[in-house]
């Protein structure tokens, strides 16, 4: 890669890392792991670097390479593997405010894939419905009964509480 474009994709990622981060974090609900979906969606993007920077919309292109990544991640033997023998309790969410992060991201980690990566997208990425459908290689439509069931489900896993697309957007990394 010639030098000025290095330098291009270099100034790209260095911007754009944080919310890279947060959108893994948000997807897959664990630091390490958003890790290691940004490296590899870096490196996806790295290789077509060329491509992706004619491309008419920059921020969907590397938000597919993202979601299909934390989904390629999914399906991986290794994503399967528990490392200890108990598992952690999980905290109720019933009657924590929806304000509280920690149970939002705990309630996203029961959403289904596809709803939570509509979700992650259009509500804590703040993509536009139209974005979120280039991201995901899908139609608007879908985006749109995708979200309304995400954030249907979300409701339900915290216990009744009203969860709003504008609460959701309101969780914050930490």
């Amino acid at each position: 890669m010639r030098a000025d474009v290095e330098r291009e994709f270099v100034e790209y990622v260095t911007g754009r890392m944080p919310r890279l981060h947060r959108a893994a974090y948000l997807l897959c609900g664990d630091a390490t792991r958003a890790d290691d979906i940004v490296q590899a969606t870096l490196v996806s993007l790295y290789a077509k670097w060329g491509r992706a920077r004619g491309a008419d919309n920059i921020e969907g292109y590397v938000h597919r390479i993202l979601v299909r990544r934390f989904l390629d991640e999914r399906r991986s033997a290794w994503a399967r593997v528990v490392l200890s023998d108990s598992l952690p309790e999980r905290p109720d969410p019933a009657g924590t405010p929806v304000e509280d992060r920690d149970a939002v991201v705990t309630a996203l980690r029961g959403v289904p894939r596809g709803q939570r990566a509509v979700v992650v997208l259009r509500f804590l990425c703040d993509l536009s419905v139209e974005e979120t459908a280039e991201a995901l290689g899908c139609s608007t439509g879908n985006v749109k009964s995708q979200s309304a069931r995400g954030l249907a489900t979300l409701r339900e896993l915290m216990g009744g509480v009203p969860v709003t697309a504008a609460r959701v957007g309101k969780v914050e990394e930490r």
